[in-house]
């Protein structure tokens, strides 16, 4: 049970802010790493032996995850069974000593162990309570299972993913991450932060449904569809809104993203392209016309990217101001002199898997911020810490709950 030793920063901005988190897999951990990055005091409750499923996914060496260095850093990870009677009294102990408890088990899990928020705010009254699910704590659906997914398809960001209508009978694409979950997570972190600062009657406890928070960044599709009846549709790489803005092949096989959608950039883009006659044809004259006529204005420009490499391609259109940028991998991010420049990217020292590269932390507050203190530690390295230094419970007592499961 040795704990991983923090790496000394300055001041964060949520130093002084401890929070319980109560949850597994993607929404709720992402939710207090994103806390935890700021400077709270994040005490995350696993399963004893097992914890968090998410130390299993992804790349690993020797059974450990690389995901999980990122995903766990900068949290006090303690093991507690919470069926036990033991396990429920040492929970009231740590919500006792809580700003904030951000949970992610089955709607109303958490009531039948016998801390339904009542329970919780007469152990801390001053608790704010963040419910991350599915569906939310109420609806029909209220109690349903419910995956990143399955929020994405609900939330209509797979509708608006797939292929452009009528070009393949491939199913609908997925981003790639688990996006509904992470955008659940952002929620769940503003609602703690939200929770501390609220003086209203109900604002201590947030409850945040995955499907919603991928409905609610879904910009104009539900105001659209309310005023015209009309559903918007996939539109592949493109804007269907600005033209153009896509993302055109290279001689090298590569693909260079080019937004040049205002008329000034578009004149600008003719201007590099050796066609500035192409900014006064009729057909592209202005956005609303490029956008009639995208499918003729892409082969345009798609005929001229095909002549140039990706690199000298993106070289000259950065050159001329030109919104762009190659289609990334992860070793394009890694070699990038701004991420490099900004610490974004930066190589941190794990005890388990030796040098792991991870994204900084964002919003950055000075560049000492986006230092990692601690990679995802291992299951219960915090047991003597947060047990014995924050509880004050003696190493007999420490040594017989971790022989009987409790811990």
């Amino acid at each position: 049970m040795t704990a991983a030793q923090p790496i000394a920063s300055e001041s964060l901005p949520l130093e002084g802010l401890r929070v319980l988190e109560i949850g597994h897999y993607i929404a709720a951990p992402f939710a207090t790493r994103l806390l935890a990055d700021l400077g709270a005091e994040v005490i995350k409750i696993e399963p004893p032996v097992s914890g968090d499923p998410v130390r299993k996914w992804g790349a690993a060496r020797d059974g450990h995850s690389y995901w999980w260095s990122v995903h766990g850093r900068n949290k006090k990870c303690v093991t507690l069974d919470l069926k036990s009677e033991e396990g429920r009294a040492l929970l009231k102990e740590l919500v006792a000593k809580s700003d904030a408890l951000v949970e992610n088990l089955r709607p109303g899990q958490l009531a039948r162990l016998g801390f339904d928020d009542t329970r919780l705010h007469e152990i801390r009254s001053d608790l704010v309570i963040c419910h991350v699910s599915g569906y939310g704590l109420t609806g029909p659906l209220g109690g349903r299972a419910c995956f990143g997914a399955i929020g994405e398809a609900l939330g209509g960001l797979r509708h608006l993913s797939n292929h452009t209508p009528g070009t393949t009978d491939l199913p609908p694409v997925r981003v790639g991450i688990s996006i509904g979950d992470s955008l659940a997570g952002l929620y769940a972190a503003i609602a703690v932060l939200a929770g501390l600062w609220s003086k209203a009657p109900t604002g201590r406890v947030a409850d945040v449904a995955l499907t919603e928070s991928v409905l609610s960044v879904m910009e104009g599709v539900l105001p659209e569809y309310g005023a015209t009846g009309v559903v918007r549709e996939p539109s592949g790489g493109r804007i269907s809104t600005a033209a153009p803005t896509n993302a055109f092949p290279t001689a090298d096989g590569g693909w260079v993203l080019i937004a040049a959608n205002s008329d000034a950039l578009f004149r600008s883009l003719c201007d590099v392209m050796d066609c500035p006659d192409l900014a006064e044809d009729p057909r592209y004259i202005d956005n609303p016309a490029r956008c009639r006529n995208v499918d003729d204005l892409e082969a345009e420009i798609a005929a001229w990217t095909r002549r140039h490499d990706a690199r000298s391609l993106e070289q000259r259109l950065a050159e001329a101001d030109i919104p762009s940028s190659r289609v990334y991998t992860a070793a394009d991010i890694a070699e990038d002199a701004q991420y490099n420049a900004r610490r974004m990217v930066q190589w941190v020292e794990d005890p388990k898997l030796g040098k792991v590269l991870h994204p900084g932390t964002v919003p950055m507050f000075g560049s000492s911020s986006r230092d990692v203190r601690w990679t995802g530690p291992e299951v219960g390295a915090h047991n003597r810490d947060v047990y014995c230094g924050l509880l004050s419970m003696d190493e007999a007592q420490l040594d017989r709950l971790s022989q009987d499961g409790t811990i």
